[in-house]
């Protein structure tokens, strides 16, 4: 049989995540997130004419002949809603933000008087609708001011705050259980015996969970022993969204997790790519499996290939793919025939687009994985490429 291509394998775990629900969610909840459905403004921004100046609401035609004193008739700070009209001949001091009052057409900045709170000296003039924030400037009441697709920015929740929104629909982030199997697995703080090592998957993938956007529920020592595994999954599947695991996939002996789904709708196969080739993906009590390989750069790889887009898409994100650049790499580079390579590498945009491998192409290597900022893509057909050679990089910050 041959191997599945990094394409397929991709389509079919999008396919099992699907779509999250619609849910309303307080805005300070939304961040990130992607809105449901267009947002039509209650009201109008501003809401009301209002002074764009501290200093004098006045008619401009009270200051024909400048220099000119003029009474202070009242004080309008920002807030006040028991605004009264301006008479002819008079000036009302007013605060940034404060209603404009009704007679007033312009608003003298207070740096052109001399500040005076029962008269006024005014040293310029202004024009009709100077330092006047109209109602309606920014928004209509009525327009769609935002569009269903939107990913919920700082600025966009402001937006939606400003008109009065306390929540809006959103499609909720994914649960994801972050699940990693191994008897040899030691928690980080305690001592080591000989043969065991200290568990880093659900740590680094918990983390990728939450750095897409989802939540992460991690599951973490669970033996190679199917029972076992079967008894761990079991208070989790009415909590969560999608199961995550690690190891357990390969052709060896004790693959704990092949050996529990392989009788469940969950297929296991070996994608054309390196690392991260053994491969599982279906369903398990109704929910999506997906089943990464145990070493740590595979893991992560895999993620990074497969998971992270899915989740994305999970959310409503139409942008899922990381970013990508074209660079020259600054050695040469072997590759599996076959087979799609992902090869650490420190990018550079700063030296010419240069693109330096770090570490050799083994899944153990996670130092080098750490110390990395992109992943150089070798494409199936090319086993070889000299230094100098153009690649296609994928940022991972």
């Amino acid at each position: 049989m041959s191997p599945t291509t990094v394409a397929e394998h991709r389509q079919r775990v999008a396919e099992l995540v699907g779509l999250m629900p619609v849910l309303q969610l307080p805005l300070d909840e939304c961040l990130g997130l992607v809105l449901a459905a267009d947002v039509i403004a209650p009201v109008s921004l501003p809401p009301f004419d209002n002074s764009a100046m501290d200093g004098y609401a006045v008619r401009a035609a009270d200051l024909a002949q400048v220099p000119v004193q003029l009474p202070v008739a009242d004080d309008i700070p920002a807030g006040r809603t028991d605004i009264k009209p301006l008479e002819p001949g008079t000036v009302q001091r007013i605060m940034t933000g404060a209603p404009v009052p009704p007679g007033a057409d312009a608003v003298v900045q207070v740096e052109w008087t001399d500040g005076g709170t029962e008269t006024v000296t005014i040293n310029q003039a202004v024009q009709a609708g100077a330092n006047i924030r109209t109602a309606g400037d920014d928004v209509v009441k009525g327009d769609a001011v935002l569009v269903a697709g939107t990913v919920l920015r700082p600025s966009t929740l402001g937006l939606a705050s400003a008109l009065g929104h306390p929540e809006l629909p959103v499609r909720r982030r994914p649960r994801v259980l972050v699940l990693s199997t191994g008897s040899e697995l030691v928690e980080p703080g305690k001592p080591l015996q000989h043969g065991q090592i200290y568990e880093s998957n659900g740590m680094m993938l918990a983390s990728s969970v939450r750095e897409a956007g989802g939540i992460a529920v991690q599951l973490r020592f669970v033996p190679d022993d199917v029972e076992a595994f079967h008894r761990a999954l079991a208070p989790y599947l009415g909590s969560v969204d999608v199961i995550m695991t690690s190891g357990g996939v390969s052709a060896g002996a004790y693959e704990v997790v092949k050996d529990a789904l392989a009788s469940h709708d969950v297929r296991f196969t070996k994608v054309a790519m390196q690392p991260g080739g053994p491969q599982g993906a279906g369903t398990y009590e109704g929910l999506p499996v997906l089943a990464l390989p145990g070493n740590p750069v595979s893991a992560h790889v895999s993620f990074e290939v497969f998971v992270r887009p899915a989740l994305l898409a999970s959310m409503g994100h139409t942008q899922v793919e990381r970013p990508t650049a074209r660079a020259t790499v600054t050695t040469s580079l072997t590759s599996p025939a076959g087979k799609t390579q992902f090869r650490r590498g420190a990018y550079d945009p700063t030296s010419g687009q240069v693109v330096t491998p770090v570490g050799g192409p083994g899944s153990h290597l996670l130092s080098a994985l750490a110390l990395s900022n992109c992943l150089i893509e070798v494409p199936e057909d090319v086993t070889e490429l000299a230094a100098g050679a153009e690649v296609t990089v994928r940022h991972l910050q």
